[in-house]
């Protein structure tokens, strides 16, 4: 026992001797006071023994109580075996692995975050879960949730799109993604409104579904993923200021993203998009009327729903407005959804006087570029034998 009880039980025996003296003194007769003095005695005796048995019983108490905590700290509660019921979890952006814990807690996956975030913080890869929906089950030890969390095939409905899909494609993976039809997609993309295009979009879509990773809620309507879709490309808008750029190359933002278009579906290289942004540039603005024809295979075949590098002579034939073959200017709409390196090219192309290019070897993504009509009669056709060599 240390010296502060030991003070503590004298002060208390002190305080309960000048209390009966004070009832001494106020007493009657003597006999009163004998027996007073008798009982006095005994509880004098009786005293420090109380006050030692309450101080033990407290002392007793928190130490039970203190070895209790240690306890939950050192063997935090935890369930066993591999779970129940499966159940979905979402870990969210910028999570740590104790509140990673706590979501697991909360949704009766783990008995305790304590269990999980000891299983977890001596695991690296614990560090490397990526936010989403993951496919979890109650009542699971804390060890066969961390296996699950990092096991990508707990991972639901997540999916990533490359720059240059068309809306076509995109519908078939999302639907393949999500077992939401293709139908409802192309319903959903009916109603601009309901996606929160943006005015310049004139209601289509394509061009304004843009290319990142998704997690859409395992109950995702379709007209909320396409929703997800365009607000990411809204946010991509702002970050690069698109509308105030486009008025400073004097172009719309629509324009813009048709450009972009364009140059995502014709670049084999992120390094070759400010060159064909330019080629674009320099043929819309050229002084000579015909050289407006933008004369690009790419945008024939979007307009035939065919899919392809090189048109074919029938091909050519096509009535279509994405026919730049036979029609002046851009296209009325995108021909894919391009990314922002592309809607940068097209905000900032290169410096050059080229007036063509040509992709001479698509399997090793080789484009080069002239302003010389015989060299690209000579690119078309390297590019022909290349085709044939396969």
């Amino acid at each position: 026992m240390s010296d502060a009880d030991l003070d503590f039980l004298r002060q208390l025996a002190e305080r309960q001797r000048s209390a009966r003296a004070d009832q001494s003194g106020r007493g009657g007769g003597r006999g009163h006071r004998g027996r007073r003095r008798k009982k006095s005695k005994k509880g004098r005796k009786l005293a420090p023994l109380m006050a030692i048995v309450f101080l033990i019983a407290v002392v007793g108490g928190g130490g039970y109580i203190g070895f209790t905590k240690l306890s939950g700290i050192i063997h935090p509660p935890d369930y066993s075996g591999t779970g129940t019921t499966a159940v979905t979890v979402q870990i969210q952006d910028g999570d740590s692995v104790r509140q990673m814990g706590r979501r697991l807690e909360d949704a009766a996956v783990v008995k305790s975050s304590s269990a999980f975030y000891k299983i977890a913080k001596d695991d690296p890869k614990a560090t490397s879960i990526q936010p989403g929906y993951y496919q979890l089950k109650l009542h699971m030890s804390a060890r066969s949730a961390l296996a699950l969390l990092l096991s990508p095939a707990s991972r639901t409905g997540r999916f990533t799109f490359p720059e240059g899909k068309r809306a076509a494609q995109v519908y078939q993976t999302l639907s393949a993604r999500t077992h939401i039809s293709v139908k409802s997609f192309q319903r959903a993309a009916q109603h601009p409104k309901a996606l929160g295009l943006p005015s310049y979009a004139n209601g289509q879509v394509e061009g304004f579904l843009y290319p990142f990773t998704y997690d859409p809620p395992p109950k995702a309507t379709a007209t909320q993923v396409l929703k997800a879709m365009v607000d990411q490309f809204k946010k991509s808008a702002d970050d690069i200021d698109l509308e105030s750029e486009a008025k400073r190359v004097h172009m719309s933002p629509h324009d813009v993203v048709v450009a972009a278009s364009l140059v995502q579906a014709e670049s084999g290289t992120a390094e070759d998009m400010p060159k064909v942004a330019r080629v674009i540039e320099n043929r819309l603005h050229s002084p000579q009327p015909w050289m407006h024809k933008l004369q690009l295979d790419s945008t024939v075949m979007y307009g035939l729903g065919k899919y392809g590098i090189v048109a074919s002579g029938n091909d050519l034939k096509s009535t279509s407005p994405y026919n730049t073959y036979s029609i002046s200017g851009l296209p009325p709409g995108a021909i894919c959804n391009p990314g922002e390196e592309a809607l940068r090219a097209v905000l900032k192309p290169a410096k050059g006087p080229w007036m063509y290019f040509v992709t001479t070897d698509p399997a090793h993504h080789v484009t080069k570029f002239t302003d010389n009509y015989a060299e690209f009669g000579r690119f078309r056709q390297e590019l022909q034998q290349n085709l044939a060599h396969g």
